[in-house]
């Protein structure tokens, strides 16, 4: 990709965001009807591409039980307000008639609660319970604390999730976290993010993760662009992390898959983020929206409540149908926040692409 100029002596990479983009029809189209939306990670295979953004305004474990009997993977936030209250609906309920101002005060409270190690096993177990995988996320600073409690919370799929996570962390402490040792002496496979660069993603692969994030600042929620300066075309860095997952496959014979985290606001952006390198997406504001969701019609972030640089928002989340209308229907707007597989489907479908690992082969054009 050509560079930019900036000024004299410094250039930058032009990044392209998903809405930049439309997907080009080919000579083939196919109904449907036989469409399969299905994929695998580790010995974990899934109806739909999708994951639940660990985030207490989308996923509680009832939520997550609804999510994984369509298809797809609830992860539960094991920082959250599940794994610190023991009825965390009580609290939930005050959210009803709540400014985001308001919002922003009782979660500073809520968050300012220790993590209670016997809930976090409690919410596993109580997930695996409905019958389906179980996954939590924790942020990276927690990992080696929290290690044996992970283990005995018999986890299928553990998410370690930041804001940016590295593999090479340089820490003042005596002994910071080794992530490559961390993952490859679990049995229970790893995701691990955000990140948003080749030489990044590629560095989390070789610790020995079964998938990674991508996406730094592209979520609805997050303000890190405005407060640190992080951020990233969401199109552009799927690309360059679709480059790492080749070069790693050729040096290992270990495909590891790649799942967009941020900036999806629609069934096409879903599509598009597939054709660009996903091999599935992480969904937050979107299901943040089902009239089940636990975040009472407002949508916030796991950093929003930081005591001291926050940077994430409280936002509205009108409730735009039950959780099934979101993913498949029927659709009551044209704007394309819900039927959002129905949306996958039928792009799959125009394009003439079976499978989702076909719709990576698809022609892109930037919109101008």
């Amino acid at each position: 990709m050509a560079e930019v100029d900036i000024g004299m002596g410094k250039t930058a990479r032009r990044g392209y965001h998903l809405d930049e983009l439309s997907l080009v029809p080919t000579r083939r189209t196919r109904d449907a009807e036989l469409v399969d939306l299905s994929w695998q990670i580790d010995a974990y295979r899934f109806e739909l591409p999708v994951l639940a953004a660990p985030m207490d305004s989308v996923m509680s474990p009832a939520q997550a039980i609804s999510l994984g009997q369509a298809g797809g993977l609830g992860v539960l936030d094991l920082e959250g307000l599940w794994t610190r209250h023991e009825d965390p609906d009580e609290l939930l309920a005050q959210l009803a008639d709540a400014t985001p101002e308001r919002a922003l005060s009782l979660f500073r409270q809520w968050y300012a609660e220790p993590i209670d190690p016997d809930l976090v096993t409690q919410r596993v177990k109580e997930i695996s319970a409905g019958g389906v995988y179980s996954a939590g996320a924790i942020s990276p600073k927690r990992v080696a604390a929290m290690a044996d409690l992970l283990l005995k919370a018999e986890l299928d799929l553990l998410v370690i999730s930041g804001t940016v996570t590295s593999a090479e962390h340089v820490s003042a402490k005596p002994e910071p976290l080794d992530l490559k040792q961390f993952v490859r002496q679990l049995e229970t496979p790893v995701i691990v993010g955000g990140c948003a660069s080749y030489h990044a993603a590629l560095h989390l692969m070789r610790t020995g993760a079964a998938g990674v994030l991508v996406g730094v600042d592209s979520g609805h929620a997050a303000t890190s662009r405005r407060v640190t300066g992080l951020g990233a075309g969401q199109a552009t860095a799927l690309a360059d992390v679709r480059t790492a997952r080749m070069r790693h496959l050729d040096e290992t014979g270990v495909y590891v898959h790649v799942i967009a985290d941020g900036g999806i606001g629609s069934g096409a952006d879903i599509a598009k983020a597939i054709a660009v390198g996903a091999d599935a997406v992480m969904l937050g504001s979107l299901l943040a929206n089902a009239d089940s969701a636990p975040g009472r019609g407002l949508h916030w972030g796991r950093s929003v409540a930081h005591p001291s640089l926050p940077h994430g928002l409280v936002l509205p989340a009108p409730a735009t149908g039950s959780l099934e209308q979101i993913l498949f229907g029927p659709a009551m707007s044209a704007d394309g926040s819900t039927n959002l597989m129905g949306a996958l489907r039928q792009s799959m479908a125009s394009l003439g692409y079976e499978s989702v690992k076909e719709l990576q082969k698809a022609e892109m054009m930037v919109r101008t």
